[in-house]
């Protein structure tokens, strides 16, 4: 195979699900961007009950996977979970189409919010189905490609490989920053200026034409992965501790029978193939036949005690997600801060001066694809000047460790919420001072929304360092047969940050409301609000949660020196 055919491009499957993934970027983010502004606008939510809302919904969305994603890998056809969520997905944005309609329609303008709130709720399965699917039935087809097109020597195949991988991964990256940029740009011009009908709409025929984008591949799909093959795959964490409890109920029920175990018993062939999942698949000798044979003339207690030795049973994954429960608590307030954006920050921004020229405003929500932009154009960056320049003063090969590059994304977002203060108490006293002026706008204070720009653009920065930090450790800190629990845990900071935020939110509300003065930190008037108090909160503890994220750095042992020893192990042959 001459060098043209191995650096050629991505296959058409591959290239298909990338715009595909970018389709459901842009309808997703077409929504949650701007959400705050239509439940505060449009449904006429409080301030601090529409933060609440999205935060929790963005919570709610982040956690379904960790349900999903286990049951799609072990029960459910991948073709088709895609078809069927995103198939909810369509109907739920159907639905806030409708309630934005039918509140348009209605006298009073008032929205059912129990139809509103459901229709959310499809829209978070949809999308926590469709996601963890999507990306695994895209990493099937470039499995496929790759295994099917590369039959070199080991040491080209293994470059060739690792290059069409990168280039898949990174055009699947800029697929969904292309999305989310126009998401946020595009669709939150059009809401503000067309109306909320249309701009639920568009994301709505968005999915749609999604769904049939994905059927028109059906001749080009690589089948045959996940729960319908015939292929067996590693279980997941989650099986692994049902499987756990199960086999410790049927000895106990074949102990009081006084039975003893059979290879024709059907519980004894569920262990058998568990075992052999356990196994490394990939054997090459001759032996493997032989092996083979003798793996099955072994009793199920041989196999407990082999298990123990190689496998990861429940108790192990229980002790994994200890381990890593210290770290993964203080990334909490930096997912915390990652929900304003979409909640005060857009807020703020409806106040404050937004023209350009005489006539066109700026949409609060687009100044979001800031976030997208820092992280699409400094990515470079951080790649080709800032690891080498670390390798170099640090003479190692790795440059910045993964728990020193989140640390430096968490150090980053505190100063981007000590910036937010300094900026809202800004606006604060503009607007107290502009009160007394005879052409005083209650709405709009005379301040440029550009000043906003610097927290979300640190913010952005921070993301690059934090969460691309994040998905390495997690991804690092847990052996290859439990991946789907790295990937868990990855998600679950964000998941359970919204939920955090939430009720962070209705503490300081009711304490705010009770001491003596009264002062809501949330009014819906922005004017008599203390939004700067509260994000002098979020910095004190983002920096109580920095310093001990520090302390535990010093005293955590990182897991991946050990593990890639025993993966070398694994792989040698026997």
């Amino acid at each position: 195979m001459d060098l043209e055919q191995k650096t050629r491009g991505l296959g058409k499957s591959c290239a298909l699900l990338i715009v595909i993934a970018g389709m459901e970027r842009y309808a997703f983010k077409g929504v949650a961007s701007n959400l705050v502004t239509y439940l505060t606008d449009v449904v006429k939510m409080s301030n601090s009950r529409a933060a609440k809302t999205v935060n929790t919904w963005a919570g709610f969305t982040s956690m379904l996977p960790l349900f999903s994603a286990p049951l799609a890998d072990a029960y459910w056809d991948r073709f088709f979970t895609i078809l069927a969520s995103s198939s909810v997905y369509f109907v739920g944005l159907v639905g806030l189409t409708w309630t934005a309609f039918a509140g348009s329609r209605s006298a009073t303008k008032t929205i059912s919010t129990y139809f509103l709130y459901s229709s959310l709720c499809l829209v978070s399965i949809g999308l926590g189905v469709l996601n963890p699917s999507l990306q695994a039935f895209g990493a099937d087809q470039l499995d496929h490609d790759l295994n099917k097109e590369f039959e070199l020597l080991s040491g080209d195949q293994k470059d060739a490989k690792a290059t069409r991988k990168t280039q898949f991964f990174q055009w699947w990256y800029f697929g969904v920053c292309a999305g989310s940029l126009l998401g946020v740009t595009v669709m939150a011009y059009i809401q503000d200026t067309f109306g909320w009908v249309l701009g639920f709409a568009i994301p709505g025929i968005a999915m749609f034409l999604l769904i049939l984008l994905f059927l028109s591949g059906c001749g080009i799909y690589v089948y045959g992965a996940g729960a319908g093959s015939k292929t067996k795959t590693t279980p997941t964490p989650f099986e692994k501790i049902l499987k756990l409890i199960k086999g410790a109920v049927v000895k106990k029920k074949k102990k009081k029978q006084g039975s003893k175990y059979t290879l024709a018993d059907e519980e004894d062939l569920d262990a058998m193939e568990l075992e052999l999942q356990e196994r490394p698949l990939c054997k090459c000798d001759d032996d493997a036949e032989a092996e083979d044979i003798e793996t099955a003339s072994t009793t199920p207690q041989q196999m407990d005690d082999e298990s123990s030795k190689t496998g990861f049973s429940g108790l192990d994954t229980i002790k994994l997600v200890l381990r890593l429960l210290p770290i993964w608590t203080m990334l909490l307030m930096f997912a915390v801060i990652f929900q304003l954006p979409a909640t005060f920050f857009t807020k703020q921004g409806m106040t404050m001066k937004r023209n350009i020229g005489s006539s066109f405003k700026i949409p609060p929500a687009t100044l979001q694809s800031t976030i997208t932009l820092s992280i699409i154009l400094l990515m470079p960056l951080y790649e080709r000047i800032l690891i080498p320049v670390t390798k170099r003063i640090k003479n190692n090969g790795q440059g910045i460790s993964v728990m020193e590059r989140m640390g430096v994304g968490m150090f980053l977002s505190i100063i981007a919420i000590v910036i937010a203060a300094l900026i809202e108490r800004k606006r604060l006293d503009i607007s107290q001072k502009v009160k007394t002026l005879p052409d005083y706008d209650p709405e709009t204070v005379p301040f440029s929304i550009f000043w906003l720009l610097p927290q979300y653009i640190l913010l952005g920065i921070s993301d690059i360092f934090t969460v691309v930090g994040m998905q390495e450790f997690f991804y690092a800190e847990v052996p290859v047969r439990m991946r789907t629990m790295g990937f868990a845990l990855y998600t679950s900071v964000f998941g359970v940050g919204g939920f955090v935020s939430a009720g962070l939110i209705s503490v300081v509300e009711a304490y705010s409301t009770s001491t003596g003065e009264g002062q809501n930190w949330f009014a819906d008037d922005l004017s008599e609000a203390r939004l700067d108090k509260y994000y002098w909160l979020l910095a004190l503890t983002s920096t109580i949660s920095f310093v001990v994220y520090l302390v535990l750095c010093k005293y955590f042992k990182s897991s991946s020196c050990d593990q890639g020893s025993e993966e070398e192990k694994e792989k040698a042959p026997k």
